[in-house]
């Protein structure tokens, strides 16, 4: 049983999928002006993470997320570089697929873009203003009233009486109320379409209701992001929602904590923004995915040279009795099957099941490693239950999308090993360094 914590009722819940044995889930892409910091990488492990949960435990998952192609920092940016919005688009597109590479996570099923989504984003607008929930403004931007949605502040759990005008929220005159916010913004700078309401570009926050409506349906199991879109973004995505279809836009809300830099926030004023391929590049995957899934998903992480050691000691202590177990059986010519330890790999998944309770199951690898270990030290090795242990381990670790580097054996490594287990036998020391150097040099021992 699926348990996933409901940002909306601020609980711990049974997950009863719309469809039995399916899962539909959005996850907020990133708006295309650059590239990808260490902070946008954690939903992408976090949800990566969720949607391997979901298949270990049977489920079809349709995995969606958007590229934002339309944004004034994009226009902007093409401005300046006297290039095309597209162009500016494709590049960080192009990068951020690269970066999902990089980080050995899945692709989402579908993509959108918002520029191959126009049609349907005006025509979602003009039934919004058709049926009274929008407005033409004083400044000719279309703005959706807040005060129409008796639901409004649900995902967010604030009410428009105790919210500051300015919080977050651009105020401008053109507005009834300083909180409605734009769908429709009339300009002539930059990529533009003709609309009801003169030439202009789609709000953010339309946007994506839109790309989820005609890429999932009315109404999805899941709907995921960072929790600096809670609010504004996933509240008006779901006030848009409750207006036009009468309904809630997903059975489940749910937030990744941010990422802090040796104790403190990430920003562009603090001059510590950590990209997310420099990272990469300096930890590589395996660390770095072991890293974001060492701390809850909704808790804080915090990226500093201790919590990267500690990480780093933890998933040696986890690689090396695997790489032990693979070499120690290729040397005794010992052939691999795909059997598991199942005992031990339900108690991972349980855990992870439990709104993915990532610390939990760390212990539960390390307590399986631990027997790993103990297996491997005998003199007789009980071969059945190494592999067994091995595989379930391996199991646990692509779940959370660590990659298993398999040292190959050959009969010549399987030779020389004999050779130097006889010259031990033989107290042949000359003959049994050479053999054991050679060993070393592959990596064996």
């Amino acid at each position: 049983m699926i348990k996933l914590y409901n940002s909306k009722t601020l609980q711990v819940e049974e997950f009863k999928p719309i469809i039995e044995g399916q899962m539909s889930m959005y996850v907020c892409g990133p708006t295309v002006y650059n590239y990808a910091h260490i902070g946008n990488a954690r939903p992408m492990i976090t949800f990566d993470v969720l949607k391997r949960v979901f298949e270990a435990e049977g489920y079809k998952v349709k995995y969606v997320s958007n590229f934002t192609d339309v944004d004034d920092k994009i226009i902007n940016k093409a401005i300046e570089e006297g290039v095309s919005e597209e162009v500016i688009a494709n590049r960080y597109i192009e990068a951020y697929n690269e970066l999902r590479d990089l980080l050995n996570t899945y692709h989402p099923d579908i993509t959108p873009r918002v520029t191959q989504t126009m049609d349907g984003i005006i025509n979602f607008i003009d039934e919004l203003v058709k049926n009274g929930h929008a407005y033409v403004g004083s400044n000719g931007d279309v703005y959706f009233d807040v005060t129409s949605d008796e639901h409004y502040g649900e995902i967010s759990h604030q009410k428009l009486d105790q919210l500051e005008a300015g919080a977050r929220i651009e105020v401008n005159d053109g507005k009834k109320n300083p909180f409605d916010f734009a769908l429709w913004k009339k300009t002539d700078k930059g990529i533009q379409w003709d609309s009801p309401w003169g030439k202009g570009r789609p709000g953010w926050h339309t946007e994506c209701v839109v790309m989820i409506n005609q890429n999932l349906g009315d109404y999805i199991d899941i709907h995921g992001g960072g929790l600096d879109l809670k609010f504004p973004h996933h509240e008006n995505e779901a006030a848009q929602q409750e207006c036009s279809h009468g309904n809630d836009l997903a059975h489940y809300w749910m937030h990744n904590a941010m990422i802090n830099i040796d104790g403190q926030k990430m920003s562009k004023s603090l001059g510590n923004t950590l990209w997310a391929k420099d990272v990469v590049n300096k930890l590589g995957v395996n660390l770095t995915r072991w890293l974001m899934s060492s701390v809850h998903y909704r808790k804080e992480l915090n990226f500093s040279e201790e919590t990267i050691e500690t990480a780093r000691k933890e998933l040696d202590k986890v690689l090396l009795p695997l790489k032990q177990a693979h070499v120690k059986a290729g040397l005794n010519n010992i052939k691999f099957n795909s059997e598991y330890d199942e005992e031990n790999y339900r108690q991972f998944l349980d855990q992870m099941d439990d709104d993915m309770n990532t610390p939990n199951a760390y212990t539960v690898i390390f307590d399986t490693v631990k027997k790993l270990n103990q297996l491997l030290r005998v003199k007789e090795i009980d071969w059945n239950s190494v592999i067994k242990l091995t595989n379930s381990i391996e199991k646990m670790l692509f779940i959370l999308g660590i990659e298993i580097d398999k040292i190959e054996v050959t009969e010549e490594d399987q030779n020389n090993y004999q050779k130097w287990n006889e010259a031990k036998m033989a107290k042949n020391w000359e003959e049994a360094d050479k053999y054991r150097n050679l060993l070393i040099e592959k990596g064996l021992l």
